[in-house]
């Protein structure tokens, strides 16, 4: 994997094993404002399937999609145990399926990993082109605590997770944060090792983007929905200042 690639192979194991599933409480949130009866649901950047897959065994009809190929194994691994979804791999500033929709969601801010503004725009969009009603749009949005502050310094973080087979995975990242322009950008490399012995190595950059409410309902509706309302967020407790959004298309 390059340096400046991301969501890789080490990630895709690193992430399942830190946030194996969505909590019981985020999984309720989506299943009492997700339409189950009048068709399909998108799930964009559905990743390794955390939200996805439990609401698959909930009896919901999810189709996912995700740009990551190794996130996109996880994924369907994952529904191999125990449910079946349609999964695709698209950009979602690109995104192009043979299949209509009730709703689409994005769960835990992975829509501000799109952080080019047309290419945010461009993916609104075409989400909106494949739905049908009810039209309904889901976001899960936050600001990071960091996100107001001056940092002259990355901030550096390490964790390390177990897995199954008796191995671990480091995960070190430095992530700058550029709160004028509402980015934070991210450095991680990721070690896999079984005892001391090295299995492989993965680095990867990220970058993610914020949105205040007002900014956010604002760009919502720039891309042709209606009926914005800005609420809680499913994940309260994630950090930061959450909130979700539902709007119609």
């Amino acid at each position: 994997m390059s340096a400046a690639a991301a969501y890789g192979p080490l990630c895709a194991l690193f992430y399942d094993a830190d946030k194996p599933v969505a909590s019981a409480g985020e999984l309720a949130w989506y299943a009492e404002r997700l339409p189950r009866d009048e068709g399909p649901l998108l799930e964009p950047m559905c990743g390794s399937g955390r939200l996805l897959v439990p609401l698959v065994a909930a009896g919901f009809n999810v189709h996912g999609v995700d740009a990551s190929a190794a996130m996109l194994a996880h994924c369907e691994s994952r529904l191999g145990r125990g449910g079946e979804a349609r999964i695709f791999r698209q950009d979602v500033a690109e995104l192009n399926l043979p299949f209509r929709y009730a709703a689409a969601f994005i769960a835990a801010g992975s829509f501000q990993l799109v952080t080019d503004p047309a290419r945010a725009r461009a993916a609104l969009a075409h989400i909106r082109s494949h739905l049908v009603g009810p039209r309904l749009l889901v976001l899960d949005l936050f600001v990071p605590g960091e996100g107001e502050q001056r940092i002259a310094a990355p901030l550096v973080e390490v964790r390390t997770v177990s897995l199954a087979d008796g191995t671990r995975i480091a995960l070190r990242s430095e992530t700058t944060m550029h709160p004028d322009a509402r980015l934070a950008r991210t450095a991680s490399r990721y070690v896999h090792r079984r005892g001391n012995d090295l299995i492989g190595e993965e680095s990867e950059t990220t970058a993610l983007t914020w949105y205040a409410p007002d900014d956010v309902d604002a760009l919502i509706r720039a891309a042709g929905y209606a009926d914005v309302e800005i609420g809680p967020s499913p994940r309260p407790d994630a950090g930061g200042m959450t909130f979700s959004l539902v709007a119609r298309g």
